[in-house]
């Protein structure tokens, strides 16, 4: 009955993925509103980045839920398992990555390169995801990017993190030999100059995936249950709910840490860091079990066609909200409100332009941006990720493909 049941399609996991991309994005611009909000509540704002610990909670259910009762680690498996994989995450990232190089070719913005010498280089660091080792170039690019690095690490790890759940057990040891292994690596590396190559604590935890592995272990050891028990629950605890409290609870106790020296928000501090991949990840957990179980208010509005719609093209929107996309957005804006008071000077009148205000200048660009990502996976994503999954890259497709089964949570 409990496989049976966890066959369900859930939307409201697609839709989950809009919440948290628009979380990642205020923290991005909450300086935008210094002037409206207190400053706790602006600080409040900045550690929205736990949109990110819910992505990389989410792979971890996801994955181990597809794949979990049926890996096998051999040559066949794990091509099939690799091109799952590359058509989803990797076409749109190296495209957008392309073009933040040649914006940066014809601008010369250094927001792409971090004044890097040698952008040719970089590019390569960045199309393979290297960049996310080194402390020096994790914001380069698509400086938001840093994430699929820590991804990738994740699903390359998965198959052998089953392996070893199910044939010794002692499930609960791997996160704390790979985060052992990072303290190890940041003691080893930190007295070398190498391109800041897991240079420091705060880096190797909060950017690497040795750092952040609890958040998919909490996400793995989720899908586990629900594999194990199904959707349905004798106990009337509206884990949605409480999920979502604890979830900003993690971000006020966030808000109320010192920033250290040379970073920028609360989650960088050593309490910062414990709470943010240690608690925070728990009470997503939480939060996700009450989706898949509960029929609540917010479950529905996660589920709404066009927030799964908003949920399927988040993923470019994550990638394009911060960046060469958003850098041409706010200079168009920037020109048309110079043009606005061009016009108003030869109508001679004293008028208000609707694009002098940052604030709704970001609301615009929010808009642009979610219709540029729904375009963009619609006539982009969607087809290649198809194309690619019924192609001979790496493998002859075959009809039992586990993502194209009856097993539709999303």
């Amino acid at each position: 009955m409990a496989q049976k049941a966890v066959q369900n399609y859930i939307p409201a996991l697609t839709g989950v993925r809009a919440l948290a991309a628009y979380l990642v994005f205020i923290s991005h611009y909450y300086y935008i509103f210094d002037d409206t909000f207190p400053h706790i509540v602006q600080r409040f704002l900045g550690e929205f980045h736990i949109g990110v610990s819910i992505f990389f909670v989410l792979s971890g259910f996801l994955i181990t839920f597809r794949y979990y009762n049926n890996f096998h680690l051999t040559t066949h498996w794990f091509k099939q398992y690799l091109k799952n994989r590359v058509a989803r995450i990797y076409p749109m990232y190296a495209l957008l990555t392309i073009c933040a190089f040649i914006y940066y070719f014809i601008t010369k913005d250094e927001s792409i390169t971090k004044g890097y010498q040698n952008p040719l280089w970089l590019m390569v660091m960045n199309i393979t995801f290297l960049r996310g080792f080194f402390y020096r170039f994790w914001d380069t690019g698509i400086a938001q990017g840093w994430s699929l690095t820590v991804e990738e690490c994740f699903y390359f790890s998965a198959p052998i993190i089953f392996l070893l759940a199910k044939k010794y057990g002692k499930f609960y040891i791997q996160p704390v030999i790979l985060t052992a292994f990072a303290i190890v690596m940041v003691l080893i590396f930190s007295r070398v100059d190498w391109c800041g190559f897991f240079s420091n604590f705060p880096f190797v935890m909060l950017f690497t995936f040795f750092g952040r592995c609890f958040e998919f272990y909490v996400g793995v050891q989720l899908a586990r249950i629900v594999l194990n028990k199904g959707f349905k629950r004798t106990n009337k605890v509206v884990y949605t709910y409480l999920g979502f409290v604890l979830m900003f609870l993690c971000v006020m106790v966030m808000a109320y840490q010192p920033i250290p020296k040379g970073w920028s928000a609360g989650v960088e501090s050593p309490a910062g860091i414990i709470v943010n991949n240690y608690f925070l990840c728990i009470a997503v957990a939480l939060f996700f079990y009450g989706l898949l179980t509960e029929m609540t208010l917010l479950r529905k509005l996660l589920a709404l066609p066009f927030v799964e719609l908003l949920g399927k093209s988040s993923y470019i929107f994550y990638l394009i909200h911060l960046g060469w996309m958003y850098n041409l957005i706010h200079r168009g804006t920037d020109w048309l409100n110079d043009y606005v008071f061009e016009l108003y000077d030869k109508w001679g009148v004293d008028w208000h332009s609707p694009f002098e205000f940052d604030k709704l200048n970001l609301l615009y660009a929010f808009i642009i941006l979610n219709a540029i990502a729904i375009v963009l996976f619609k006539t982009i994503e969607e087809p290649l990720n198809h194309y690619i999954r019924k192609s001979s890259f790496l493998i002859r497709n075959k009809p039992s493909n586990p993502e194209n089964s009856s097993l539709k949570i999303k």
